[in-house]
């Protein structure tokens, strides 16, 4: 069937999607006992499917394939979405359906109503579509939601109308847009980030009181928006205060950090560039994210000093310690970070005992002060009774064992840290602790 784009889009999807264009959602689970779209919007977009398909039977496997968790990673962009559907034998097969994107005229009339209308930007960012945001849109010439015919299909099965596969894909991206109707949005033509900076700028524009902006004009409003900081002047935001909405009450805590995105498309990714890898990236982002949420909304978190930046190289360790990532990537990452992987192997351990801190033990020798000295001797003194005191060696901030195998490290924070020697190495045997004796643990350190 023809999409109707005048070849905009090839039927391989030749055509590489700007930045911020393409969305790649992982495959939804079994909706074992659910039904498929549970807003009304959902709803809508299923109907324009059960209106334009002529045989209900292939809708019906269609619903069947998408319960049973048969798609396959979703892939948005304008003007169409991509999916691979296992058929009941086991086949795959790609399916397309493709909805005709908004005209340039059309965006412009539907940002100019959404500008005039804070309240439509303030639902579409809680991910709500309410209905006069769409009524407002069509009274506009705009619309939103497709109907009858608007949904083409396209599949390797060479079904000439909606087959089970195509069907399937329908269903599932239902239950997408459930989640988030900017996935409509990015159909039609434009995605998030995108839509949400067009807005901005009309909305400076109008704040400064210049009026609706042109089609042409959205790259000077940008420059002009962003012209020192990459932001809004104070003064350009506070005279928008009529027309932007409320900021929402900060949103509570997520349980867990969200899932990385599935990067397994269609599109091949560059030379040099590793999707499992960026994966791996992806998730570790998103677990400090959610560590840093947590602390940020801890008591006191106001009166802390800020963190420290990593180098390069204690970021590696951390990625293999936190991440856990496969040994080829760990291989990756030592040689990246200059050391060799017994080497990355004691850093790992450092940082999993005290992060940071225990790493800078684990590689910097140094020479207390006097007063440090002074202040770690009388501790060492005072851990033992005399008849068990260890017979310790001191260099620098290092005191080894008499027997050599066991070693205490005194860090620049006052603190004390347990070694062991392995393979005639000296490795990180545990955290650390202000008392030199309960750091040692259960060494037998005694003096033989």
């Amino acid at each position: 069937m023809s999409d109707g784009h005048d070849g905009e889009h090839e039927s391989d999807g030749g055509r590489v999607p700007a930045p911020g264009q393409e969305r790649t959602f992982a495959a939804l689970p079994p909706a074992q006992g659910r039904g498929f779209a549970l807003t009304w919007w959902g709803q809508a977009w299923l109907k324009a499917l059960e209106d334009t398909a002529l045989d209900g039977q292939q809708l019906k496997k269609g619903r069947r394939f998408a319960r049973e968790g048969r798609v396959g990673a979703v892939s948005v962009r304008p003007g169409r979405i991509t999916a691979m559907v296992r058929d009941g034998d086991s086949s795959t097969y790609r399916s397309d359906v493709l909805l005709q994107e908004l005209s340039e005229a059309d965006w412009e009339q539907f940002l100019g109503m959404a500008v005039e209308r804070a309240g439509h930007i303030a639902a579409l960012l809680d991910r709500e579509m309410p209905p006069h945001l769409v009524e407002d849109a069509a009274a506009a010439g705009v619309e939103l939601l497709p109907g009858i015919g608007d949904l083409d299909p396209e599949c390797t099965c060479d079904a000439w109308d909606h087959c089970p596969h195509t069907a399937a894909l329908c269903y599932q991206v239902a239950r997408l847009l459930d989640q988030d109707p900017f996935v409509l949005l990015l159909m039609r033509g434009r995605g998030e980030r995108r839509l949400l900076d067009e807005l901005q700028v009309r909305i400076a524009a109008r704040a400064e009181g210049h009026g609706p902006v042109g089609a042409a004009d959205p790259a000077d409003g940008v420059a002009a928006a962003q012209a020192d900081d990459g932001g809004v002047r104070a003064d350009e935001a506070f005279a928008a205060r009529d027309i932007l909405p409320p900021l929402p009450a900060p949103a509570p805590l997520p349980a867990e950090p969200g899932p990385a995105p599935s990067l397994d498309t269609e599109t091949e990714p560059q030379a040099g560039v590793d999707p499992a890898a960026l994966e791996m990236l992806a998730t570790d982002a998103a677990a400090r994210a959610h560590r840093m949420l947590a602390e940020a909304l801890s008591p006191g978190h106001e009166q802390q000093p800020p963190p420290v930046g990593l180098t390069p190289q204690q970021d590696a360790v951390r990625l293999v310690a936190e991440a856990r990532p496969p040994s080829w990537i760990a291989k990756r990452l030592a040689a990246g970070s200059e050391r060799r992987q017994a080497e990355l192997d004691a850093a790992v351990r450092a940082w999993r005992y005290g992060g940071a801190a225990a790493l800078a033990v684990l590689e910097e020798e140094w020479t207390p002060g006097p007063e440090d000295l002074a202040r770690a001797r009388t501790r060492l003194a005072g851990a033992w009774e005399e008849s068990e005191r260890p017979r310790l060696r001191s260099a620098g901030n290092r005191w080894t064992a008499a027997d050599g195998g066991v070693q205490l490290r005194y860090g620049r924070d006052g603190r004390w840290w347990p070694y062991r020697k392995e393979g005639g190495h000296w490795v990180p045997a545990g955290p650390a602790d202000d008392d030199p004796a309960a750091a040692l643990g259960g060494f037998d350190v005694a003096d033989g």
